[in-house]
């Protein structure tokens, strides 16, 4: 389904050469077995410990052991302990410690930078010198997992490098680790529960192990040194939210009698099915052939087939994943479609909405996502291709601001192309309509497209769509995938608190670059609406084919 990294998704691999990753997960265990002996930990000395340990590794992605720092190798004990509690408890397993961050100039000052880095109790036996220092982070930063936004950040190649570094050009932060059932919108969950804690992440580092579990370790400054205890209680607290989450997941494999009647009411509730007229609407799922599976998610399967004879796109929300705001969002999108029509979004031809068949049926865009064209078939668009492209999303878009409906996931992977070339915007799982007020705080989206104030759970309108388009821009100029040497949680970290953006190419059209720099403004104020877009693109349009 194009790129699928949303709030909740993690990057597993980097295309390496799987056996070197695994020579290299070797060489980590053994090493970290080696130390923790050398160490006299007393659990390794318990028989069966090393299966023990290399069974942890084995849960985890190869780059958990490639970005480790084995200099703390204790804390791999620490990370297995929390993935045992995930699994025995009805709830996240969660541990806030002080770590020493190397410092970076382009980062705010917090109230823990201006706190004394030679604080009681957290000492470091492998700092060089008398200083007592906190211990380094748990994870090394890699070039994949590292937010290097900057030439001021130093690298260091060595372990005493390392050391001198964390001497001299360090700062305390707190290091949070949080182990709990892997599940959609974990990420987006997690990093919205330590926002209203007042931490600024500076560092993520996102794991999820092959049996269903997370482990994500977050850096950030916000809390004194002092206030460690402090930061423990409130996490503990807010923590308590995600419980009953996992409770429905554990619980609510398939939805009973009484979730069925919430979809019901929730239908008859969002959506007001028309009783006559010539569209169809609610269709008899016996109607509907299935040919073949297009895609799958985590909530929902796409299927090419037909419905009348007509080539269709069925949208299948899975029963055991029926939860009420599964079915909330399926109610959403259905009274969104059935009241837009337009040329550049995607046609809604019915749905099923009697559970336990919840189908959304559309049009069949035989020609696939623009994703998919751009990365998987390596199209390239020449500059009058890619402007018809941009204008088609612009006509949509705007007609879709001017009935008071925001997308929030503006991306390649949801503009489809039909047998004529003609792009239409889709997937309108996670649109709204604007509220009267002109106010939305909920964070949802994909990160590498997300406005930063939306990201950052502040107020926001159809301007988080503007800022979107400029990333959709950027990838159609660049057939890349928006900061692809980062994870999506590092992205939106770098876009909110570091003002990060693409990187535009060189010889990009200089109108094309100022509309770049003009979508993605920092300010939502100062991004033009899709009238403005429209009207920019068709004059760069007829510009260029003057030139020609």
């Amino acid at each position: 389904m194009g790129d699928t990294e949303s709030c909740s998704s993690r990057v597993l691999s980097y295309g390496w050469n799987q056996s070197q990753k695994q020579r290299q997960k070797v060489e980590v265990y053994n090493e970290v077995l080696s130390k923790l002996l050398e160490l006299n930990v007393p659990e390794a000395a318990v028989p069966g410990f090393e299966d023990e340990l290399w069974a942890h590794f084995c849960r985890l992605p190869t780059r958990y052991a490639m970005d480790m720092n084995v200099e703390r190798a204790q804390d791999v004990l620490m990370h297995k302990r929390l993935l045992h509690l995930a699994q025995t408890q009805t709830g996240p397993a969660v541990e806030v410690r002080l770590v020493q961050v190397p410092s970076d100039s382009s980062v705010h000052c917090s109230k823990s930078l201006h706190s004394n880095s030679q604080s009681k109790g957290s000492s470091d036996s492998n700092i060089p010198g008398n200083m007592s220092l906190h211990p380094p982070p748990a994870f090394g930063s890699s070039s994949n997992l590292e937010l290097d936004l900057g030439a001021s950040q130093l690298q260091f190649q060595d372990r005493v490098n390392r050391l001198n570094f964390y001497a001299h050009y360090a700062w305390p932060m707190h290091e949070i680790t949080i182990s709990t059932n892997d599940k959609p919108k974990l990420l987006s969950q997690l990093t919205s529960l330590l926002s209203e804690t007042g931490l600024d992440i500076q560092e993520a580092h996102i794991f999820s192990t092959f049996d269903g579990y997370s482990l994500d370790v977050f850096v950030g400054g916000g809390w004194a040194v002092e206030e460690t205890e402090k930061l423990k209680q409130v996490l503990a607290k807010k923590i308590q939210k995600l419980k009953w989450q996992h409770q429905l997941k554990e619980n609510g494999s398939l939805p009973t009698a009484e979730q069925e009647q919430t979809v019901i009411d929730l239908i008859s509730n969002h959506v007001n099915l028309p009783a006559c007229g010539n569209d169809v609407r609610e269709i008899d799922a016996r109607c509907l052939r299935f040919e073949m599976k297009i895609a799958s998610g985590s909530f929902s399967d796409l299927y090419k087939g037909t419905f009348c004879n007509q080539d269709v796109a069925i949208k299948v929300f899975k029963a055991e994943n029926l939860n009420e705001n599964i079915q909330r969002d399926f109610a959403q999108e259905i009274h969104i479609l059935s009241k837009i029509q337009h040329k550049n979004v995607v046609k809604f031809v019915g749905a099923c909405s009697k559970p336990p068949n919840l189908y959304l049926v559309t049009e069949y865009m035989s020609r696939g996502s623009m994703y998919d064209f751009l990365h998987l078939q390596k199209a390239v668009l020449a500059l009058p291709s890619l402007l018809k492209v941009a204008i088609d999303v612009s006509e949509g878009m705007k007609y879709l601001h001017q009935n008071d409906i925001i997308h929030r996931d503006l991306k390649a992977a949801n503009l489809l192309m039909d047998e004529k070339g003609v792009v239409k915007i889709a997937d309108f799982g996670v649109a709204r309509v604007h509220d009267q007020s002109g106010i939305m705080t909920a964070e949802t989206g994909t990160y590498r497209w997300m406005a930063p104030e939306v990201i950052g759970h502040k107020p926001y309108d159809h301007k988080a769509d503007v800022f979107s388009f400029g990333i959709v821009l950027w990838e159609l100029l660049t057939r890349k995938l928006p900061y692809e040497h980062l994870s999506p949680l590092q992205a939106a970290v770098g876009v909110v608190q570091k003002g990060l953006r693409p990187e535009i190419p060189e010889h990009t059209h200089p109108m094309l670059v100022e509309l770049l720099h003009r979508c993605w403004h920092q300010d939502p104020s100062l991004r033009p609406n899709f009238s403005e877009i429209l009207e920019f693109l068709l004059h760069v349009t007829k510009t260029v084919y003057q030139v020609v």
